[in-house]
This record gives structure tokens, C-alpha cells and sequence, in this order.
């Protein structure tokens, strides 16, 4: 981000040593006073749509590399068989009932199996337990 901040300072100080090369004085006797406004609008119309091209540009994520669970740190965190699938469903955005219906199990061992799995993965909320997961590589 630093970069694109300075290579955009750089232009605008560029077009703005152009304008004082091409001196005012000169060209408003020569040229009307609309000519000139307008060649300066497009130059930083021009300047606008680089700019925002440039801040605006997707990073291009490889994934070619297909996810791979790290065994270990599920390993190390002791997460269940059954907790694990919970914790897949939660992950794509599943309530307690939905997953309860997805796995034949009741509400209340959905809400066991979430409560386990906030202890084991440290986390207050479902949604810190999913960024703590990922961050272990234990879910896509």
C-alpha cells in the first residue's frame, strides 16, 4: 500500500512540474482558455483511472495447491470425529438446528458439541473457533 501511495504522489508530481513546463502565460495566448482546461482534465481523468486500477486490483490467490488438514494440530487440539463435522457445518454458516437436522442428533448435543469445541479451540464465540481453526489449518 506504501508503494502505491508514493508511486501516485510521484505522478501527481509529475503532471503538476508538466503544467508548470508548459507555463500558463504561453499557452493562453495561443490557445483559448477551454483548450486548456480541458487537455488538464483529461490528464487527470487519465491519472484518476490509473489510480484506481492500481488501488483496486484483486490479489490473484493460487489454488492450485488444494487444502490439506494438518493432522497434527487436530491432533494436538483433541477435537472429535463428530465435533470436527460440527465444526465444518458451523463454518459454513449453519445454526444448531440445521446442523442437529444434518447430523440425527438433537439441539441440545448440537449445543454440546459447540460448547466443547469453543473450550478446545479457546475461543469465546463460533466465530473466533472458525479464524482459530483456519489459522491451525484444521478447516478450509
Amino acid at each position: 500500500m506504501r508503494r502505491t501511495i508514493i508511486i501516485y504522489g510521484i505522478a501527481m508530481a509529475v503532471l503538476v512540474s508538466l503544467l508548470k513546463l508548459v507555463e500558463y502565460k504561453y499557452l493562453i495566448r495561443d490557445i483559448p482558455l477551454e483548450f486548456y482546461i480541458g487537455v488538464i482534465a483529461l490528464l487527470f481523468t487519465a491519472l484518476g483511472i490509473w489510480a484506481g486500477l492500481r488501488l483496486t486490483r484483486g490479489t490473484v490467490i493460487d489454488r492450485s495447491d488444494p487444502f490439506k488438514i494438518d493432522e497434527v494440530n487436530l491432533q494436538k487440539s483433541g477435537i472429535s470425529k463428530r465435533e470436527y463435522e460440527v465444526l465444518e457445518l458451523i463454518s459454513c454458516g449453519h445454526s444448531n438446528q440445521e446442523i442437529a437436522d444434518k447430523l440425527f442428533v438433537s439441539t441440545s448435543t448440537v449445543k454440546t458439541h459447540v460448547s466443547n469445541l469453543l473450550a478446545k479451540l479457546d475461543a469465546g464465540r463460533r466465530t473466533q473457533a472458525i479464524a482459530r481453526a483456519k489459522t491451525l489449518r484444521i478447516i478450509p
